[in-house]
């Protein structure tokens, strides 16, 4: 075997990006999609030339090995458990869970079935954050004694054409953007030990601005700006701020300090990006990413600017992990953990305290460009 079969239920915005870029993986083959709204999974169907299914119909194949759950983050637990019930090893969509709850329950439920779970994301593997990765890990900044993370812009209502769920409970810039900051520095730093947090609404309603429901008014019942600071088992403080109520910013996405250095880290929600160290003295170098394939522009974003997008890539390790009987590096204690830190961050907020994380895991294994091209068809 060196390939495992697919299926993806959920058929919104996100599905076109697996359909699209599975093929550029060997290891796994999408065969079918499925959706509540049986319309949509056909017009998906046919767009990329897989079978539409229903849901249960999709759980029961006997030629799917994975299942892909990309629907929106209030049904990922009970799809998920779903999939596990049927036999089928899951993969889903940030974030995995909206409860530590949920998750230890999949937790106790695959290990029962011998079944894996893997969750998004999976851009810490792209070249740039395994460019930082490697300098971290050479020692090439010392120690890490803190580090800065903003994300921040003006609200999800702006682009997407039906952002309802964003500005519900299980929603908010945390729970919707937090994923990508969070695994990325835990495979930076390791796993976070106490968070504390406040947080604030910046509006009561937000106005659609795109797509056929453009001007529409809809209620916001999440906090939407959040402020929070991270303490990491290895001593490491981090400022995190996130917030859909900031209309401009000149802070950086990631800055990791070090005792002799300073990393500049791009953008974590993608794969690509331009990574500096400054040493000492205060010289910085732009750092190689020694060719690695999930650096390389594949697509152009809205403002036409060249992006790395290599999303499949964890459920393409996940898929060769199963095969050659090794852990996967999107796993389950990963995303479980990320789940922890981030409904920590809001329970903090709302309690006012400091909140200790219960669950732990290990930095996942780094993903060299040799590791990163074995997964690719074009080897």
């Amino acid at each position: 075997m060196d390939k495992l079969n697919v299926g993806i239920i959920g058929c919104g915005n996100i599905s076109s990006t697996y359909l699209s870029l599975a093929p550029l993986f060997r290891t796994i083959d999408v065969k079918a999609v499925a959706d509540i709204d049986a319309a949509v999974a056909q017009e998906r169907a046919n767009e990329y030339g897989v079978r539409a299914q229903g849901v249960d119909e999709l759980i029961a194949a006997d030629d799917v090995d994975i299942i892909v759950n990309l629907t929106v983050p209030a049904a990922h637990h009970a799809i998920t458990r779903r999939i596990l019930e049927g036999g089928k090893h899951a993969y889903s969509e940030k974030p995995l869970v909206l409860s530590l709850e949920d998750g230890r329950q999949l937790q106790d439920l695959a290990q029962a079935k011998g079944l894996r779970i893997g969750s998004a994301p999976d851009t810490f593997l792209g070249g740039a954050h395994q460019a930082a990765r490697s300098a971290v890990d050479s020692g090439r900044i010392g120690n890490i004694t803190g580090a800065t993370c903003h994300f921040m812009n003006a609200g999800m209502e702006n682009w997407h054409p039906n952002p309802d769920f964003f500005f519900l409970p299980g929603g908010g810039p945390v729970l919707d953007m937090g994923p990508y900051y969070m695994t990325n520095l835990v495979q930076f730093m390791g796993p976070v030990r106490a968070v504390s947090a406040m947080a604030s609404t910046g509006s009561p309603t937000r106005t659609i601005g795109n797509g056929p429901r453009e001007g529409e008014s809809i209620n916001v019942s999440t906090p939407t700006n959040y402020q929070a600071l991270l303490e990491f088992h290895g001593g490491a403080i981090v400022t995190l701020g996130s917030s859909w109520d900031v209309r401009a910013h000149r802070h950086a996405n990631m800055e990791l300090y070090g005792t002799t250095g300073t990393l500049f880290v791009p953008d974590p929600n993608f794969f690509g990006g331009t990574v500096e160290l400054a040493n000492g003295n205060g010289d910085v170098e732009v750092l190689s990413n020694d060719g690695h394939p999930f650096a390389v522009p594949n697509t152009e974003d809205s403002q036409e600017i060249p992006r790395a997008n290599y999303r499949c890539a964890g459920l393409a390790d996940m898929a060769d992990s199963i095969i050659r009987q090794k852990p996967h590096r999107c796993n389950l204690e990963l995303a479980l953990h990320v789940v922890d830190i981030l409904t920590s961050i809001q329970t903090s907020a709302e309690s006012r305290q400091w909140v200790e994380i219960s669950t732990t895991c290990e930095r996942p294994e780094a993903c060299t460009s040799e590791q990163a091209q074995a997964l690719l068809t074009t080897n």
